[in-house]
C-alpha cells in the first residue's frame, strides 16, 4: 500500500485580476508546463457502445419474454422452470452489465516522467510510505518478498522521501535472514540501478532477461542474496 500526502495551495484570480481573454490565452499558451501524460480515446469506443445498445435491447426483449411466459404459466412446474431461467438470465445480465464500464470509453495513456522535474522541484515531491506484508514463508517465498522490497527501494525517487516497511505476521526466521542478506545486496544493487538507469529494478526479473553482460553485472549476480532463489 502506498500513501501519498500532498497539498496544493492556490488562490483563483478574481474577475478584476484577470487579463483580457486574448492576452490571457496567449500567456497560458506560452507558459504552459510540459505534458506529464497524454490521453487518446480508442477507435473502438463507438463500436463498443453500439454493441452494448443492441445487446441491451436483446436483454430487455428476453426479460419481456420471460415475464410473459411467467405470467401465463398454467402449471406449477412450468412456473418454477420459467422462474429459474429468469433468475439465471438476470444474474448473467448483471455480470455482463458490470463489466461494460471500461468498454464505454477505452483510452490509451502515455506518460512522460522525464518532464516531472520540469514541473515540480525535487524538494517539493511528496513522501512515500510503502508497506509490504507477508505471513507464511511457504506460500510467500522470502526471495519474492525480498525482490519486491529491493525493487521499491530502487525507485527513481529521492531516497530521503521514500520509506519501506516490511511486516512479517508469521515471524519467520527464514524471512528475517533473507532481509539481512538483502541489506547487504542492496548496497550493490541500488547504486547499480541508478548508475545504469535500469528499467526493471526487480533483481530476479532483471537477471531473467537478456541483460547486458559486463564484469559489474556478473559481480552483482554472484552476491549471496540471489542464491536464495536456487
Amino acid at each position: 500500500m502506498i500513501t501519498i500526502h500532498c497539498r496544493a495551495n492556490f488562490q483563483p484570480l478574481t474577475n478584476m485580476e484577470k487579463p483580457p481573454l486574448r492576452d490571457y490565452t496567449a500567456t497560458n499558451a506560452a507558459s504552459a508546463p510540459p505534458l506529464l501524460n497524454t490521453l487518446t480515446p480508442s477507435r473502438r469506443t463507438s463500436s463498443n457502445r453500439a454493441f452494448a445498445a443492441v445487446y441491451t435491447c436483446a436483454i430487455v426483449a428476453l426479460f419481456y419474454r420471460h415475464t410473459q411466459t411467467l405470467l401465463s404459466s398454467k402449471t406449477l412446474v412450468s412456473f418454477y422452470v420459467t422462474l429459474t431461467l429468469f433468475v439465471s438470465d438476470l444474474i448473467l445480465a448483471f455480470n455482463w452489465a458490470s463489466g461494460q464500464a471500461f468498454r464505454m470509453r477505452p483510452v490509451y495513456r502515455k506518460e512522460f516522467p522525464e518532464n516531472l522535474e520540469k514541473v515540480v522541484k525535487t524538494s517539493d515531491l511528496p513522501g512515500l510510505d510503502v508497506f509490504i506484508c507477508t505471513a507464511d514463508p511457504y506460500k510467500e517465498p522470502p526471495i519474492s518478498v525480498v525482490n519486491t522490497a529491493l525493487s521499491v527501494m530502487a525507485y527513481d525517487y529521492p531516497t530521503e522521501k521514500i520509506s519501506v516497511y516490511v511486516s512479517d505476521d508469521g515471524g519467520s526466521a527464514f524471512t528475517l535472514f533473507a532481509f539481512m542478506e538483502a541489506a547487504r545486496f542492496a548496497a550493490h544493487w541500488l547504486p547499480f540501478c541508478r548508475k545504469n538507469d535500469i528499467a526493471k529494478r526487480n533483481p530476479d526479473e532483471y537477471f531473467a532477461t537478456d541483460y547486458k553482460m559486463s564484469s559489474e553485472t556478473e559481480d552483482i549476480k554472484v552476491i549471496p542474496i540471489l542464491k536464495l532463489s536456487n
